[in-house]
């Protein structure tokens, strides 16, 4: 099981009302929850690990979850709020203002962590949960606690307008890139983290510290996969844009679900990865973004939709 750990919102989309004015439509997102439910929908077994209200938006939550095959047990319950987003498109490219203040996913503690069932085989972290605090320490806790335990991956997501202490959010992802055996990362985060250096030097600097695989996403000019022994080019799947939303989202997600149904997804076999195992993986990875970001929201596709013909695990659990 993958467990992916952090942020479940409601992203407010825009759209039009039937006498064409303007409004915004309520979703279920968050950047680790978009993983979640697209890992669920590719058929991969999955947990989520975050802090969840019990207000109606809450039940919008878990019952998307439910839907995508998506285990919610691990899930901290808590009588405060929802956070919410809303977006704004430009030129296809979403734009985000958050309300997070207290919100049930920004307040988990230390204390609030249940006990795991069972050790997953790897946990993802990522986005705006590493932002605020108590939650972002929180889940630095349960990341460095399962370590040596499980594979962990990490996607920045980074939302710049949410960061109002830069230098201590920088050593916070600095700390979970550090713990990380799998960093998916955008060119546009590279950027923000680390203005002006060459992206390559830095992934050279993360692998040769331990890391077992980089992919660094480019947009429309496709992705790099990266280990220390060799490089693997990934050009995107051309199709009609209707927007981006959820489009990095769903190709961390199959990229780790692929990694899973081949069995891969430990430390030992991350390391050792040959180029046709990865270049599948992110073939896959990028087939599933194409889908996602040929129709509107995050709405990652299924399994059948990629026509994987894959057989899935004996210990599958809804």
């Amino acid at each position: 099981m993958i467990l992916c750990c952090g942020e479940a919102l409601i992203d407010f989309l825009p759209a039009r009302t039937e006498q064409g004015q303007q409004a915004f439509q309520p979703f279920a997102g968050g950047s680790i929850f978009n993983v979640a439910i697209a890992l669920g929908r590719l058929g991969t077994p999955v947990g989520f690990l975050g802090g969840l209200s019990r207000d109606f938006f809450g039940d919008m939550l878990r019952d998307a979850l439910k839907e995508s095959r998506v285990d919610a047990k691990t899930a901290i319950l808590s009588d405060r709020p929802t956070t919410l987003a809303f977006v704004t498109l430009e030129h296809g490219q979403p734009r985000y203002a958050f309300m997070d203040e207290g919100s049930a996913a920004r307040m988990i503690s230390i204390q609030d962590l249940p006990d795991l069932p069972q050790v997953p085989d790897a946990l993802h972290f990522g986005s705006i949960s590493l932002i605020g605090e108590p939650g972002a320490v929180t889940l630095e806790h349960l990341a460095a606690s399962m370590r040596e335990k499980a594979v962990i991956s990490i996607d920045p997501n980074i939302r710049p307008t949410l960061v109002a202490d830069r230098d201590a959010y920088l050593e916070r992802l600095n700390r979970m890139i550090g713990m990380a055996d799998i960093i998916k990362i955008s060119d546009e985060d590279m950027e923000w983290m680390l203005p002006g250096t060459e992206p390559t030097e830095i992934v050279r600097q993360w692998l040769d510290a331990g890391t077992a695989l980089v992919v660094l996403t480019r947009g429309g000019e496709g992705a790099l996969a990266f280990t220390d022994r060799f490089e693997v080019f990934q050009p995107v799947h051309e199709v009609a844009v209707a927007d981006t939303v959820g489009a990095g989202d769903t190709f961390t997600a199959g990229l780790l679900s692929d990694l899973d149904h081949g069995g891969l997804l430990t430390r030992d076999g991350l390391h050792a990865l040959d180029k046709e195992q990865v270049a599948r993986a992110m073939d896959v990875a990028a087939k599933a973004a194409a889908i996602t970001v040929s129709r509107s929201g995050a709405n990652p596709p299924w399994e059948h939709e990629l026509a994987l013909n894959r057989e899935r695990p004996r210990d599958y659990k809804l």
